[in-house]
């Protein structure tokens, strides 16, 4: 009996530690991928000199990006939706390799957007099925820890990857931090190779019908709109972050680079409390996250002006704006399993797409602020965006009772 309970607790252990190590093969591609995501903020004005363009169309190398997961993410999802699992992450991240040396080699900016949106393909899919692996790997009570371990790759991509990428590029040129991304991509296959475990659970085949009824489900609908806005909202202020750091607050190009490391810690700090927030009620968590990200962005238009001010808005704006991205997936699989169970991974797909049509429009946006009325006010109207989403969120909050 004793030798049993030992066996037991042997291979409970064993199933733990290659879960964990899994997880890990995940965060570190997931590292990868946010880099690559979004070290142009920190690289627009490099580029758009080297490649005589405006700061504004420069921008589009976040929005075009996005677009392309956006597009790629549920089309892509569905296509692959029969291959296996293991096998498809290591060929989106062949994708991602590519599409780096591609954007390395790049001595135009249309071949530069096109390298941009090969590798949002990956992207998308990436996470959309990362997240249904996560949940797999742990018990249920801590699937939202399990997708935000998983993203925490995409936070410490903004912690340091985004700053890295940055001092890269300032002194051997943007070309270089691609060159850079694709190692990533490199090790990232290489660690998917090794510590993701074959036998994953295949979801059950979906169809674009499939896709068709979870954009006919209002729930569903309301959810997707929440992650679109809610996460979006940042974006307006975000791209041009680096521009709002030295033309509004008038730093140092030195000093700015240490402002996106401290940036990426509260990043990954709030990552870290979202999922814990959010493995209950992930919609009731994710009400208050609004609210409070809301009154953030707001206050910081009037508090960009004061350097001190505004060091503390963008430290609050960096807390509070990925600390959703794990409540928002766990959201909307939960109402997958429940509305169109046929159809999680795609609908964990369209939620990818939602977050980077939040991206797109959110940084449009910004750029479209910035051309009239100025920096200053793009945390603010990024604020009104989150706000939608907070009425969105006590819309979902009464939907779900009612049902």
């Amino acid at each position: 009996m004793a030798q049993s309970v030992v066996r037991e607790s042997s291979v409970t252990q064993s199933k733990q530690s290659s879960g964990a190590l899994a997880l890990f093969a995940l965060a570190v591609s997931a590292f990868g991928i946010g880099t690559t995501e979004f070290v142009p903020v920190g690289l627009l004005a490099s580029i758009a000199g080297d490649l005589d363009i405006g700061i504004t169309l420069a921008g589009l190398l976040i929005s075009g990006y996005a677009i392309g997961v956006a597009v790629g993410a549920p089309i892509l999802t569905a296509l692959t939706n029969r291959m296996n699992r293991k096998t498809l992450l290591m060929t989106l991240m062949l994708v991602f390799i590519v599409g780096n040396v591609v954007a390395a080699l790049s001595a135009s900016f249309a071949l530069l957007m096109v390298a941009r949106f090969i590798t949002a393909f990956s992207h998308g899919v990436f996470f959309s099925i990362g997240s249904t692996i996560a949940v797999q790997l742990v018990p249920k009570e801590k699937q939202a820890s399990a997708i935000a371990l998983m993203f925490t790759g995409l936070t410490i991509a903004t912690v340091t990857g985004v700053p890295l990428g940055t001092f890269i590029g300032q002194s051997f040129g943007w070309r270089s931090t691609f060159w850079g991304v694709a190692i990533l991509g490199i090790i990232s296959l290489l660690a998917i190779a090794k510590l993701l475990p074959a036998g994953l659970k295949q979801s059950p085949p979906s169809k674009f019908a499939d896709m068709l009824r979870i954009l006919a489900n209002r729930s569903l609908l309301l959810g997707l709109a929440i992650t679109a806005l809610g996460y979006g909202g940042t974006f307006v202020a975000f791209t041009y972050l680096t521009p709002i750091l030295q033309d509004v607050m008038h730093l140092k190009p030195g000093t700015v680079g240490l402002v996106l490391l401290v940036y990426g810690i509260a990043v990954a700090i709030g990552n870290e409390i979202g999922g814990r927030w959010a493995n209950r009620n992930p919609i009731g968590a994710l009400f208050r996250m609004f609210v409070i990200q809301t009154i953030v962005l707001v206050a910081m238009s009037f508090m960009i002006p004061y350097q001190v001010a505004g060091l503390i808005a963008i430290g609050l704006m960096g807390l509070f704006a990925f600390m959703n991205v794990p409540g928002l997936q766990l959201y909307i699989v939960q109402l997958a399993e429940r509305n169109v169970p046929s159809a999680v991974d795609v609908a964990s797909a369209l939620n990818i797409a939602a977050f980077n049509v939040g991206i797109a429009f959110g940084s449009i946006t910004g750029g479209i602020v910035v051309d009239s009325i100025g920096l200053r006010h793009t945390p603010w109207v990024g604020g009104i965006m989150v706000l939608i989403a907070v009425l969105l969120a006590g819309a979902s909050i009464r939907l779900g009772r009612k049902n």
